[in-house]
């Protein structure tokens, strides 16, 4: 993903210090290197000092930056952005339309900006366990904060069993959608899909076709 201020940002942050543009051009440099090998190799074949080579740093700064290989490729700059955008929704709006409107908004941004990296970490979560495995981890942490952002919509305890759940259980769906698309060969529309995760977890399952 790009380093820029993302468009899900509501309002422009100050100009990142240089000191912070330094650390963003290296993390990006990182990924760029990480996502060229494993198109070009393979992602078990990808070492970390291949990374780092190919990104001119060390194989220490690379750890700095991303204490796992997988880390390096389930990681983006949007997160922050999609949380800003979420908690800025109109406050008489329901959550489950915020939710639904941020998320097609990110999931269209990422296909309009880089397309085959969005495809390849799809791909990878869908074919290495241990990317899969990762991004479950890492989702979990992006839950419990979108299960803050919930309660401070709904006036709900965000760590109330059941703001816990409906946040993950939006995560899990989002995270199967997303392997669902890597499936069928990214044929299927990324954001359709996302909607439709939505939709179950709204409305639950829809009527068997007879």
């Amino acid at each position: 993903m790009t380093a820029a201020r993302s468009p899900l940002a509501p309002d422009a942050p100050p100009r990142p210090g240089l000191r912070e543009r330094k650390k963003i051009k290296t993390r990006e440099a990182i990924r760029g290197a990480a996502y060229a090998l494993v198109e070009e190799q393979g992602y078990d074949a990808t070492t970390i000092e291949q990374i780092a080579e190919r990104a001119e740093v060390s194989p220490s700064t690379v750890f700095r930056y991303f204490p796992t290989k997988e880390d390096i490729v389930i990681t983006d700059e949007y997160d922050e952005p999609l949380l800003a955008e979420l908690a800025a929704r109109p406050a008489d709006e329901p959550w489950s339309d915020s939710v639904r409107y941020v998320i097609r908004k990110a999931v269209r941004l990422a296909m309009a900006e880089q397309p085959e990296i969005t495809e390849l970490r799809a791909r990878l979560i869908l074919e290495v366990p241990a990317v899969r495995a990762r991004m479950r981890e890492a989702l979990t942490g992006i839950g419990r904060t979108l299960a803050e952002a919930v309660a401070g919509r709904t006036g709900l305890d965000p760590d109330g069993l059941e703001v816990r759940v409906r946040a993950m259980s939006l995560i899990g769906g989002l995270l199967e959608a997303t392997v669902y698309w890597a499936e069928h060969g990214h044929r299927d529309d990324y954001a359709d899909l996302a909607d439709r995760a939505i939709d179950v977890i709204e409305h639950g399952l829809p009527a068997a076709k007879s």
